[in-house]
């Protein structure tokens, strides 16, 4: 069995692996992960799209952007470029009869047409109708047919073809009724029959895909962005390196600025607003981001920090004194070590994410929700390892104290503590570096911080470049904290760093 001890260990191991393998069916798993979203994701994270959409109309095309898009209200990229003609297009008789009228406002509203008189008094109460009186006269009939008017067509210049880009020989034209696709030296040609259907002119290359005849067809170009060709719009996504907007959002005067021009109006130039200075119009632009909201991020992530000191401060200053109660060396009561113990059990039982579930419902979102739960549950673990190091101390020193006649208290203090308290401290500066991790993934459930705000931008599905921004300040501020927690522990053991 001594020379057999090193196989059966790798056995084993390998037996509980191709187990684990089965039980959790990781190959499925693998097998069916959707691994061209997980690629969109991470590229998210350090690039951003612009998301032009063009939309057939007869003879012409209507390219539109979203509301808010990173180039403005008037963007006009250069990698997409248009041609216009003039073109007819059908014009609905209504509209046409309106425009006729030199824009009169019909004898209509929300509840139906207006008379253009005032309609005639009923003959007749509530009782019923009454007899006919010796003046009334009937007036001739004023409602006459309309025969319906056909469709009315107009001439105008419209947008009639867009060539998009990708860079290198990669790019989109879309044409009324016709879309041609080149990409790697292939040319996808598709016609299209509006709000019909979509038709390939021969078998679709590698890159583009369609799951029924007649469906949209996607296009993919890797890094560079992708596009949905369907029978009413063609849908592009172009990707482009970088954060988009993040100094300064589509409102700011320092937008679309290099830095160097920046600079120069900031120091240089005539001021932009009359009651401040362009420095601070500059910095208030900035921290006051629409896109980015640094301001609203830096202040989340200053509560994460305060709710991880308070939370470990408060937890270890009573983990403190029940600790020594419930030290067996210290407190020989059996019942008070007991009881605490599996006091100090049942708090870290609980994890703190649900701690912060259950404080959020009592005192409703925010810091103090986090606060009070990285309190219950460092109080558990607190107790629990302060209590076992002074169930270890050198009672050599607590005896030596006791020998010169010295108070109960004293006892503690001159004989315990000093042996202790390097210790305490140290843990608890540990604790309060992984606490401001933990403080992230409470916020996210509701209890503040940067959390709720990482979780609010994970939501949206479309923000990973602001999840990326926030996951850097958080490690940035992880770092910082472990670098000064090891010195502070270093010195306290005695040790110099």
């Amino acid at each position: 069995m001594e020379r057999l001890r090193g196989v059966i260990i790798i056995t084993a191991i390998a037996l509980y692996m191709v187990f684990a393998w089965w039980f959790f069916a990781i190959g499925q798993v693998i097998s069916n992960g959707n691994w061209d979203i997980a690629g969109s994701y991470l590229a998210d994270w350090v690039s951003y799209e612009i998301r032009p959409d063009i939309e057939y109309d007869g003879d012409a095309l209507d390219v539109s952007f979203p509301r808010f898009s990173p180039l403005g209200s008037d963007p006009r990229p250069e990698w997409l470029t248009t041609e216009t003609a003039m073109v007819e297009r059908r014009v609905a008789a209504s509209a046409a009869a309106g425009n006729a009228t030199g824009g009169a406002t019909s004898g209509a509203g929300f509840l139906g047409s207006l008379d253009a008189e005032p309609a005639k008094k009923e003959e007749g109460g509530f009782l019923g109708a009454m007899a006919p009186s010796s003046t009334t006269v009937e007036s001739p009939a004023t409602e006459t047919e309309t025969a319906p008017q056909a469709p009315a067509t107009t001439r105008e210049e419209a947008v009639v073809s867009a060539d998009i880009s990708f860079g290198g020989d990669t790019h989109i034209r879309v044409q009324p009724g016709f879309v041609t696709v080149t990409h790697r030296g292939e040319t996808l040609e598709l016609d299209i029959e509006e709000r019909v259907s979509v038709n390939a002119r021969g078998p679709l290359p590698e890159w583009a895909s369609q799951r029924a005849p007649g469906a949209k067809v996607i296009v993919r170009f890797g890094f560079a962005g992708r596009a949905e060709i369907e029978d009413d719009e063609v849908k592009v996504r172009r990707r482009f390196i970088g954060w988009e907007n993040f100094f300064f959002d589509t409102r700011s005067p320092y937008w679309d600025m290099s830095a160097g021009e920046v600079l120069g109006t900031i120091f240089f130039g005539d001021r932009i607003e009359a009651d401040r200075s362009n420095l601070s119009l500059a910095w208030n632009n900035f921290v006051n981001n629409a896109d980015w909201q640094h301001g609203d991020v830096w202040l989340k992530l200053l509560q994460t920090i305060v709710m991880a000191f308070a939370g470990t401060v408060l937890a270890s200053m009573l983990a403190f004194p029940l600790a020594f109660a419930a030290a067996r060396n210290i407190m020989p009561n059996r019942v008070v070590n007991q009881v605490l113990k599996r006091f100090f059990d049942f708090l870290r039982s609980v994890d703190m994410l649900i701690w912060a579930l259950f404080f959020t419902r009592a005192f409703g979102p925010g810091p103090l929700a986090g606060i009070s739960a990285i309190f219950f549950t460092d109080t558990g673990t607190f107790g629990k390892l302060y209590s076992e190091a002074l169930e270890n101390i050198d009672d050599k020193q607590r005896e030596g104290v006791r020998s010169v006649g010295a108070a109960p208290a004293s006892v503690q203090r001159y004989g315990v503590v000093p042996q202790v308290l390097p210790v305490f401290l140290s843990q608890a500066l540990y604790f309060w570096e992984s606490n401001t991790r933990s403080a992230t993934i409470i916020g996210a459930v509701g209890a503040g911080g940067i959390g709720l705000k990482l979780w609010e931008a994970m939501r949206t599905n479309q923000d990973w470049e602001n999840v990326a921004y926030m996951v850097i300040l958080i490690l940035l501020v992880v770092f910082v904290f472990d670098n000064i927690s090891n010195i502070l522990r270093q010195r306290l053991i005695g040790r110099q760093p």
